[in-house]
């Protein structure tokens, strides 16, 4: 059958609006690749990274089993209250207990006792309790309000920028220990949740810098770009585009930054401005050991070297996330 020349000047049947887009999303260099197992991951660590993650767990496993332990269980598990004098008087048995201060490493007490015959190995243990929370709780503020502000910014861009950027310089420009310092003391309760929740504020600016700088490089990608095409409504791109693709490199920085957090608790332990005595901290624990640290240096030992092992396996296992989500971007 012959077209006639009508059928000639008849106007083609218009595509789909959808089709460019859809394709340069589809063949676009944009595409995610799969996803590692944990498996994949664990093996492409380096062994020294391997190690510090294995020390993260157990320090996190331990804090968890002391805190069931003293809240939950009143302490029936196999290990020592962090506060009882061994040498004090035992109600149980009626009597002195046979602990002596400044004790060296026993079968008994794994790694001896401090000055008043308190078993440093349980308060090693309990001492990882107070680290665990403020590393939690600020990483949850940076992580939640950081990289929500971070990434809010980084997309919209305009006058929201402006404001909340210039907030954010102005909380940067005070030096963070000193800052904290101030507000602990203003404060004056000074509880776990109030130190965890002051270090917790304080992380947020960096968070949001961070947030916004991913935020930025994500908003001018393909499947952004594409998205904006098709009509959707900015606060769906936000929500579904952007805060997802900044939250895998705000979880690998608050690795890096949860080092940081565990130096400042312990500082702060260590001017006695953190938590109240007795409740064991690392920081606490060096201050109180340095008085006797001629007597049995041990005890100023173990302590700083949970402190040092941890900030190291900390930055050890964030920069080799870092490393990965670097490696990760740049293929997309």
């Amino acid at each position: 059958m012959e077209h006639t020349d009508l059928d000639n000047r008849l106007p083609e049947f218009p595509r789909d609006r959808l089709s460019n887009v859809s394709a340069s999303v589809t063949t676009g260099v944009d595409v995610a690749p799969k996803k590692a197992t944990f498996q994949e991951v664990v093996s492409s660590m380096p062994l020294r990274v391997k190690f510090a993650s294995l020390w993260i767990v157990v320090v996190v496993v331990g804090a968890i089993y002391a805190k069931i332990d003293t809240s939950w269980l009143g302490g029936s598990l196999p290990l020592q209250d962090p506060n009882f004098q061994t040498n004090g008087f035992d109600r149980a048995t009626g009597s002195f207990g046979t602990g002596e201060p400044i004790e060296g490493m026993s079968a008994a007490h794994w790694l001896g006792t401090d000055a008043i015959a308190r078993d440093t190995f349980a308060r090693l243990v309990h001492g990882g309790w107070v680290s665990l929370v403020v590393v939690v709780v600020s990483a949850a503020c940076g992580v939640i309000i950081g990289g929500f502000l971070g990434s809010l910014v980084g997309f919209v861009r305009g006058r929201t920028e402006t404001v909340i950027m210039a907030t954010v310089d102005v909380i940067l420009a005070f030096p963070a220990l000193v800052l904290l310092l101030a507000l602990v003391s203003i404060f004056e309760v000074r509880n776990l949740f109030v130190i965890s929740t002051v270090i917790g504020v304080l992380s947020i600016p960096a968070y949001t810098r961070v947030a916004r700088a991913n935020a930025l490089a994500i908003s001018s990608r393909q499947f952004v770009t594409a998205a904006r095409a098709i009509g959707t409504k900015p606060s769906r791109i936000l929500f579904r585009e952007v805060i997802p693709n900044v939250l895998p490199t705000l979880l690998a920085y608050a690795m890096v930054a949860a080092a940081f957090v565990v130096v400042v608790e312990g500082s702060l332990s260590f001017l006695g401005l953190s938590v109240q005595l007795p409740t064991p901290t690392w920081g606490n624990m060096i201050n109180q050991a340095r008085r006797d640290i001629k007597l049995n240096v041990a005890q100023v030992i173990w302590p700083s070297l949970a402190l040092s092992i941890t900030v190291l396996s900390l930055n050890q296992v964030g920069d080799f996330f870092q490393q990965r989500r670097a490696v990760k971007g740049s293929n997309l």
